[in-house]
């Protein structure tokens, strides 16, 4: 039954359309904020949140169109080095008007040599891996779907799907040994099970769920999970839940922190 789904299910679009698109329809993300706290989903919602912009996630961008779409898609969204200095050689450095100025006409992420070489190094740990390379064998990158989902508008952009091996994710870490204990931290079966849910209202299965993790440094170590059905379908319990607490936030139009009561601190 899974070698039957047709991959034109999926909807191709760039990251802008589909991050607009997150204001009428919900997304994992929004739904972990709102897990963390209601308020910080609305204030988010309203634009009024500072958005975290990290030099990490322009490296984390780039490795996921070099390593699912290959170098000529990965050159389409990102410029790697800077102006040369006729002075000395070398690159001006990215404080400098000079850089600036040419980022701002390139008109796009500008990663440099450094970071390049960082994403290279990813990109061949990935490929060497053979378990990682055969889930990323056939399918498609970054295909989107949106359905309605517990009485609510919802997409999803899966940064890997293939009709016969299911969903696969990809995430770039610093220290693979603590990758599980961080994938606990950041929800990562909450958002896998939000997107095997979406998912399932359009093809009407439970799809397989994989997630390959690569380091952002030496030595660069690749490793590959399959999330349990069961792990994902605790996760999404808890996920419908909070959607249910999430139409009713929006029906009352409040939007609590969490902390409103006084905890008991009783353990050391």
């Amino acid at each position: 039954m899974i070698s039957t789904i047709d991959t034109s299910i999926l909807i191709r679009e760039p990251a802008e359309v589909y991050h607009a698109k997150a204001r009428e329809n919900l997304s994992s993300h929004q739904l972990a904020d709102f897990r963390k706290c209601p308020l910080l989903y609305a204030r988010k919602r309203a634009g009024v949140a500072e958005q975290d912009e990290r030099p990490a996630f322009i490296i984390g961008s780039g490795a996921h169109a070099l390593i699912l779409e290959g170098l000529d898609r990965f050159e389409e969204e990102f410029e790697v080095g800077g102006p040369i200095n006729p002075k000395t050689g070398l690159p001006f450095g990215s404080n400098t008007k000079a850089w600036t100025d040419w980022a701002e006409a390139i008109g796009k992420p500008v990663l440099s040599e450094a970071q390049f070489d960082v994403i290279a190094r990813m990109n061949a740990a990935v490929r060497t891996h053979e378990i990682a390379i055969s889930l990323l064998n056939e399918g498609q990158a970054e295909g989107v779907v949106r359905a309605d989902y517990c009485g609510m508008p919802c997409q999803i952009r899966m940064d890997w799907f293939d009709p016969h091996t299911g969903i696969v994710d990809l995430k770039t870490c610093d220290d693979l040994t603590w990758f599980e204990s961080d994938a606990r931290r950041y929800g990562y079966a909450h958002q896998l099970a939000f997107y095997r849910a979406v998912l399932s209202q359009v093809v009407g299965i439970h799809m397989p769920v994989h997630l390959i993790a690569v380091e952002k440094k030496e030595p660069y170590r690749c490793g590959v999970w399959h999330f349990a059905s069961e792990t994902l379908t605790v996760a999404q319990r808890e996920n419908e839940a909070a959607i249910d607490r999430l139409r009713a936030c929006l029906a009352d139009e409040r939007w609590p922190t969490g902390y409103e009561e006084t905890r008991p601190f009783d353990f050391l």
